[in-house]
């Protein structure tokens, strides 16, 4: 058995549910393996490819890494090896280059797989195949389905000849807010089951389940955290079971994604539902920009303050997740794109001049970032059962 898997499966057979962290900046990927070495827990490590993605395709917004960087950089610094690196959100048009290029399909998937290949290279342990992006067209799961078949097969062909061990994600990622119907995940297991026996491969470590979850701007709307019956959709605490169990039929571990900002008792019922991983990015980001704001707020730097709202305002990335007709105020829209701005030079430099002003030489400002940020994710561990206690 794969090592990765082994690894995974210990801490599910336990009861437990793993998290998946984006690293929305180098102190949240900081802060995620510095988790994973204190308590010897497996962690994911899940940049989309906005985040880290190859040289040749321009990198990511996080810390400004590519690929191969960001993997040097984590191995390197995980003492006991039990980061998982994981592509979120691999396929076509999931790089702004690719959309901004228009690249047709057939240039949009070879970009693809260039970037999966550069994983492979790079020695990431987990690929997430997401074709659901298509810039021409609506796209229906048959469509999907063939294209998942055609990078599933590339990559699995390409690390085999560099010798190289991964697993796979398999899954679409639209959020809806509401969960996948039985007939929905039936369909889509069975399809790539006919596949793998006609090809001959190994099966996906995960697919990805709606579970209920959505989210808008620093909120968690989808109905896992509703305390209302919706209309015409099977409850959470009975449909996620059952969909638990087709996942068994079929040999395969569910994955939530977009679970930031649920409350802690839905938190809690992630692994007594049985529930194997979820992913969790935004949240964190928010995070360290709030923890940002408060420090150059007890600093009295009010002039750093505004240029940083100034600069995370002006990034306009708070757009992609306003609610329509939404009422938030510009500092709430502010506090929303803070991550994407932390690698932007002006706000190096403005992290830089703060700093200075901090007395206790025994602090700096990353080190209380990277220890909020710790803390938004241990709340997540405690309540999986990966860690016994939050202090």
């Amino acid at each position: 058995m794969n090592k990765n898997k082994k690894l995974i499966l210990d801490v599910i057979n336990q009861r437990k549910t793993l998290i998946g962290i984006g690293p929305m900046s180098k102190n949240s990927t900081d802060a995620c393996i510095e988790l994973s070495d204190t308590y010897d827990v497996p962690m994911m490590l899940i940049p989309s490819r906005r985040q880290v993605d190859s040289k040749f395709l321009g990198g990511g917004y996080a810390n400004n890494w590519s690929t191969e960087d960001f993997s040097k950089y984590v191995n390197k610094k995980s003492i006991n090896k039990k980061v998982l690196l994981c592509r979120d959100h691999g396929g076509p048009w999931q790089n702004n280059v690719e959309i901004e290029k228009k690249l047709d399909l057939s240039k949009a998937m070879a970009s693809a797989k260039s970037s999966f290949e550069n994983d492979i290279d790079s020695n990431f342990h987990i690929l997430h195949i997401d074709p659901s992006i298509d810039i021409f067209q609506s796209l229906n799961i048959d469509i999907i389905l063939e294209r998942i078949y055609e990078l599933y097969e590339h990559c699995y062909d390409y690390a085999k000849k560099k010798n190289k061990d991964i697993l796979f994600e398999i899954g679409t990622e639209e959020q809806s807010g509401s969960t996948s119907t039985f007939e929905e995940i039936e369909y889509f297991l069975e399809k790539l089951n006919i596949f793998y026996i006609k090809k001959k491969l190994p099966k996906a470590t995960f697919v990805v389940i709606q579970c209920g979850t959505k989210v808008v701007e620093t909120r968690n709307i989808g109905s896992f955290e509703s305390p209302l019956r919706i209309i015409d959709e099977v409850p959470v605490e009975i449909q996620l079971p059952k969909t638990i169990d087709i996942c068994k039929k079929y040999d395969v571990l569910m994955k939530e994604h977009n679970g930031d900002y649920l409350s802690d008792e839905s938190l809690l019922w992630h692994p007594r539902l049985g529930i194997h991983a979820v992913n969790v990015a935004p949240e964190f980001g928010v995070a360290e920009t709030k923890s940002l704001i408060n420090i150059l707020k007890n600093l009295d730097s009010k002039d750093l303050l505004e240029k940083f709202l100034h600069i995370s305002y002006s990034s306009k990335k708070w757009k992609k997740w306003l609610v329509k007709d939404s009422k938030i105020s510009d500092y709430e829209k502010s506090i929303i794109a803070g991550h994407y701005v932390m690698s932007d030079p002006e706000v190096i430099e403005l992290k830089k001049k703060a700093n200075s002003k901090i007395k206790d030489c025994r602090n700096d400002i990353d080190k209380i970032l990277q220890s909020d940020i710790k803390k938004s994710i241990k709340r997540y561990m405690y309540y999986f059962r990966l860690i016994k206690n939050l202090n």
